[in-house]
């Protein structure tokens, strides 16, 4: 456990620093956020806010994971990697989606299908790795129930593959406020290094680790009012860092209740679109996601993230419930 503290605390330095010297150098070159003219008009107010921050959890989190994570890689336990290699490779879709609406300067950038294949493509690669490498089975643990079903590995694969790119893009859509996908994932994040703990995962852990330092670093600078956004490089990144840190340790179901605030941004958008377009104009919320809806009704962006955050970890205790017995301790 004290490796873990030392990565965590190593990578908020690290994340830290590299915030300091990085956002006067987004300003520098003009990396602001376009704003969506269809989101709350108070948001106006964030246009020209440095994007892209999300470089500085990223760096520390490869620091940390190959100074700290050595001893594991040594070993030929190469899960840390693994899931950083799959967690950088979503931040590269995203940065290359940041750029494309910096250059442009609009909030569009590269389309939903070639996202989703790019994505698509790593989760696959990234099971592959996985299975190939002993820590992935094709058979579904259960939480609470503590069963296994067997499944085929192309059913499994083709299931585990959907499920991630579903992950990343949830992890996307709620970064919409000050904080707020920072503060989340820092809960998901805990709850991993701790679980990890639990079953003796200590690679798993590392990455855990330096995942949560690397966030509590950004935060001291996204924290409602933000000096500077995550961006697509940022979010994305999360999001393969947080499926890829469950299938890991294969326990993917666990995204369910550690992930009940992704999942419920996602699911107010879908809902806000299937309606609105069945009854040709009417909707259900104020504004989806889930966050603006709030907004609108008069919550505060500070109110909204330590609520959301409050709910992770509530959700996140009762998922160690559920699956602190998958291995025998």
């Amino acid at each position: 456990m004290m490796r873990i503290l030392l990565a965590a605390l190593t990578a908020f330095v690290i994340s830290a620093v590299v915030g300091w010297v990085l956002i006067p150098a987004l300003r520098a070159l003009h990396a602001g956020q376009s704003i969506k003219e269809i989101g709350p008009n108070w948001h106006k107010n964030k246009e020209g806010t440095p994007t892209m921050g999300g470089i500085m959890f990223i760096v520390a989190a490869i620091v940390v994971v190959v100074a700290f994570g050595w001893r594991d890689m040594a070993e030929g336990n190469w899960q840390a990697l693994f899931v950083l290699g799959f967690a950088l490779v979503c931040g590269a879709i995203g940065f290359v989606d940041d750029f494309a609406k910096i250059r442009k300067h609009e909030n569009t950038g590269l389309t939903a299908g070639w996202k989703f294949l790019l994505q698509l493509a790593a989760a696959i690669a990234f099971l592959a790795l996985l299975r190939w490498g002993g820590h992935l089975t094709p058979n579904l643990y259960i939480p609470f129930i503590n069963v296994t079903v067997p499944m085929a590995w192309g059913m499994y694969l083709v299931f585990a593959a959907f499920v991630m790119v579903g992950c990343v893009n949830a992890v996307n859509l709620t970064d919409g406020l000050d904080g707020l996908a920072g503060s989340v994932t820092l809960a998901v994040s805990i709850f991993f290094i701790v679980l990890s703990q639990w079953w003796h995962y200590g690679a798993v852990g590392i990455f855990a680790g330096a995942l949560a330092g690397g966030l509590l670093g950004f935060l001291v600078y996204n924290f409602h009012p933000a000096k500077v956004f995550m961006g697509d490089t940022g979010s994305l990144f999360l999001g393969g860092a947080v499926c890829g840190m469950a299938f890991a340790l294969d326990v993917p179901l666990v995204l369910v209740p550690v992930g009940v605030i992704y999942i419920a941004e996602t699911m107010s958008d879908i809902i806000q679109i299937g309606y609105f377009k069945l009854t040709h104009g009417k909707r259900i919320f104020r504004m989806a996601p889930l966050h603006h809806h709030l907004e609108l009704g008069g919550w505060s962006e500070v109110r909204i993230v330590i609520t959301f955050t409050g709910i992770t970890v509530a959700f996140c205790l009762l998922a160690f419930v559920g699956v602190m017995y998958r291995y025998a301790i």
